[in-house]
């Protein structure tokens, strides 16, 4: 009998332990932001306007400034995924660090109009995405 409840609330604990890491990815503690509504407003435009601005060379200073701020923005949405409590683990934290580091390494290449570096660069901070979003992304 002993043997069941301790059973039970193993198999209880890792329940709710699993519960509130599921809350944990879909908001933070404190904070109105959704993760669902932090990725959808800020990292997926900012990401895909980076990626398509990067097909070709930008034309002038103002495109080039204009990449600079978005990369700034994603290299800035990587501490808000941290915050409040959002992390629910080490895929999360990885990938967030991932992004960090990659979209510094963007913002980088495209401060010094290097295009080819910038793509390179672009590639290696989306696969910081992909790494989280087969962990934690609803299907």
């Amino acid at each position: 009998m002993k043997r069941f409840f301790y059973v039970g609330i193993t198999l209880s604990a890792i329940v709710f332990g699993s519960l509130a890491a599921t809350a944990q990815v879909q908001k933070g503690k404190t904070r109105l932001l959704l993760t669902k509504q932090l990725m959808g407003g800020l990292v997926q435009p900012n990401c895909k306007a980076i990626g398509d601005g990067l097909k070709e060379e930008p034309a002038d200073d103002k495109a080039w400034a204009a990449l600079a701020t978005k990369a700034a923005l994603l290299n800035e949405a990587s501490y808000i995924l941290m915050a409040d409590g959002r992390c629910p683990d080490g895929d999360w934290a990885g990938a967030t660090t991932k992004l960090r580091e990659g979209s510094e390494a963007v913002y980088k290449k495209i401060e010094a109009k290097d295009h080819e570096g910038a793509q390179a660069a672009f590639k290696a901070m989306t696969e910081s995405c992909a790494a989280c979003h087969q962990a934690h992304k609803k299907k």
